[in-house]
């Protein structure tokens, strides 16, 4: 099994990448610009057609590198599998979703799986890199793969390497972001870290197992969900003590040592940081093992559009006006400021709230135009202008955009619940409530 690390070397490899969203994409399109034929893979006929034409549906690509790399004929698209019998190595980039009693649905990794076994063949690298439960790699895909009648360590190599993708991030993309690769054999790691070593400029960090990987990637996600229920916590206790919260995490982060800052928001959005927490706690039940600790803070964390709802109708009270009938502007659905992904958006949780009280609720998103929810498309404000600012009793703030004249907001507003803080340089604040 020494080939596939010669093609690596000199880029001869052809590489494929599986589910072509906010993960496979860039990846696919990093592949293609180290000088790698790739071939993206999906089961969605537009993305298919739109990567094809050149054309971009990914904020983290750069459209002209897209179209470059196309033309070019260093990547291609189709929803044709048994075109994985012309790669070498092959990502698996699918959602890895919850179902609705919050447990780990990893059907399309599962079916991705399924679907390359036909077309495997010998000195092949497969790599999983959709979030999971430790296991995920050994327990399902191994097995799967192995239905081929390859062997695994010996015919094909597999690993695991999860995904870091951030999106919005103007600094640590695809490229530059460090890889964590964990292998089946230590060979099957060897041979994944070559290929990302090929692409990337980032260092690769070998682990010994692939649930070392997937335990890794629950960890970093987990870190960040903990510590954010505490300070959601820590904020709803403020809020009855009279203290800015806010101000107190800005006077912590001085100490040079010893603290990370984390801020308080409407919950938790993403792909990531709100679900694996469920991946480990789901897979720590076989053992027995109640994640005491993860499972307060997602508590919290889940609650916490409830209790943006129960501030909202305080404020609302104060004006003699009722939730119910209420009109309540909200300001950003996207998950994160200045991006367009709405993946478990708080902010579409906390307008779920809100009309569950039967308010009038209205949005304005200078990235998201529409959304969709179970199947309901919700169309946004074209343009935040005095009138629609003026016509509302509550503007509720859920995402800080940058882009966002927040002095203009607060000049036309009868009253602001400020729920990330993104009105901080506004200098008059007799209208602004923060969380």
């Amino acid at each position: 099994m020494k080939n596939i690390k010669e093609k690596l070397l000199n880029k001869s490899a052809i590489l494929g990448v599986i589910g072509l969203g906010y993960v496979g994409l860039p990846l696919a399109v990093e592949k293609a610009k180290a000088g790698f034929k790739t071939i993206g893979f999906d089961i969605q006929e537009y993305k298919i057609e739109m990567v094809n034409a050149g054309k971009n549906y990914i904020g983290d690509v750069v459209n002209e590198d897209l179209d470059k790399i196309v033309k070019s004929g260093l990547l291609s698209a189709t929803t044709d599998f048994s075109q994985v019998a012309s790669a070498d190595c092959v990502c698996i980039c699918v959602p890895t979703p919850l179902d609705e009693y919050q447990q780990p649905d990893i059907s399309y990794v599962k079916s991705s799986a399924e679907s390359i076994v036909p077309y495997m063949h010998k000195d092949m690298l497969i790599v999983l890199e959709s979030t999971t439960y430790p296991g995920t790699t050994e327990e399902l895909l191994k097995p799967i793969l192995e239905k081929s009648g390859l062997k695994c360590g010996v015919d094909f190599h597999l690993a695991f390497s999860p995904e870091r993708v951030d999106p919005g991030n103007l600094i640590y993309k695809t490229k530059n972001t460090p890889k964590v690769v964990g292998g089946i054999t230590p060979e099957c790691t060897d041979v994944a870290a070559a290929m990302y070593e090929s692409i990337l400029e980032a260092p690769v960090h070998r682990v010994s197992s692939p649930a070392v990987a997937e335990m890794e990637k629950i960890l970093e996600n987990t870190y960040r969900n903990v510590n954010i229920g505490l300070v959601n916590e820590l904020a709803i206790l403020s809020n009855k003590m009279g203290i800015n919260f806010w101000e107190v995490v800005d006077a912590a982060k001085s100490k040079p040592y010893g603290f990370q800052a984390f801020y308080p928001g409407p919950g938790l959005g993403g792909h990531c940081i709100p679900l694996d927490p469920y991946y480990l706690s789901w897979k720590a039940r076989e053992y027995g093992f109640h994640t005491s600790m993860i499972e307060s803070s997602m508590m919290i964390n889940d609650k916490m559009p409830e209790y943006c709802a129960e501030r909202a109708s305080k404020i609302l009270n104060r004006f003699k006006k009722a939730m119910n009938g209420s009109k309540i502007l909200i300001l950003g659905v996207a998950y994160k400021q200045d991006i367009d992904d709405y993946r478990e958006s708080p902010a579409i949780k906390v307008i779920a709230e809100l009309k569950k009280e039967r308010a009038q609720v209205v949005y304005y998103d200078p990235f998201v135009a529409t959304y969709c929810e179970r199947g309901v498309v919700k169309k946004g404000e074209l343009e935040l202008t005095a009138e629609l600012i003026e016509s509302a009793d509550l503007v509720i703030v859920t995402t800080s955009h940058t882009n966002v004249d927040y002095g203009f907001v607060q000049k036309h507003a009868k009253a602001i619940f400020d729920t990330k803080n993104a009105m901080k340089h506004v200098k008059v604040r007799n209208n602004i409530e923060l969380l």
